[in-house]
């Protein structure tokens, strides 16, 4: 029986829903703690942490898109180089892919018959140049506006997560305050969790370590909501 292939998660992917949901939802937990240790005003919460959504989803979506697209013109910019290189100075680059080659234990005559081959791919040349010389990788033309969406996306869903409670019509501020602590350190915890399904790792590490770092952030804001509150 043939083992079924399981499709790949990209990395990509993967660390920018990573950060858009944890970063979304961090930071509007302290908000709304901050908030709550503050003020009486349920309307005031509300709004603050909504204002936070709305700025938090734009500017992560507006970072991850152009730190993404500056990684592209870098790639590119590399890619040109070295294709230039390529064409001026030959002998050089051939010695470069030599000591890549020499450095996985390839040696006299079949190091230079690797060499000979791979010179003669000069697509497969420049990508082992890129990947092993300069440790690049590929940046599709799409990726910057896919990686802008995601992290939208997952910051408006992360954000919203701690606000519900404060929704819910008839819950006092601070039991709100308590549900929006448990649903966030949930989620946060099956962030975790989800991360090492598709990675390796102990899931109860993983889904630990992003429950303290997420509760951490929250409770450095309910510190600074109290402390201004008494003041």
């Amino acid at each position: 029986m043939v083992a079924k292939h399981e499709p790949h998660v990209r990395p990509g992917l993967l660390s920018d829903f990573i950060l858009g949901s944890q970063d979304g939802l961090v930071n509007v937990l302290g908000i709304l703690l901050g908030l709550s240790a503050a003020t009486g005003d349920t309307t005031i919460i509300i709004i603050g942490a909504l204002a936070a959504l709305g700025a938090e989803s734009v500017s992560m979506g507006a970072v991850a898109y152009t730190s993404t697209l500056a990684r592209r013109r870098v790639y590119e910019a590399e890619r040109r180089r070295e294709l230039e290189e390529m064409r001026t100075i030959p002998e050089m680059e051939r010695e470069e892919v030599r000591t890549i080659f020499r450095n996985w234990g390839f040696a006299g005559d079949e190091l230079e018959e690797m060499v000979r081959k791979i010179e003669a791919k000069p697509k497969a040349m420049l990508e082992l140049m890129m990947a092993f010389e300069l440790n690049l990788a590929t940046v599709a033309e799409s990726q910057p506006l896919r990686s802008g969406l995601v992290v939208l996306a997952s910051t408006i869903v992360g954000s919203a997560i701690p606000i519900v409670p404060f929704l819910v019509p008839g819950l006092s501020i601070d039991s709100a305050a308590v549900t929006s602590i448990v649903l966030s350190g949930i989620a946060l915890f099956g962030i975790g969790w989800y991360e090492a399904t598709v990675t390796i790792g102990s899931f109860w590490k993983s889904g630990l370590r992003m429950l303290l770092i997420g509760l951490s952030a929250g409770f450095a804001g309910y510190l600074i909501g109290h402390f201004a509150h008494v003041y």
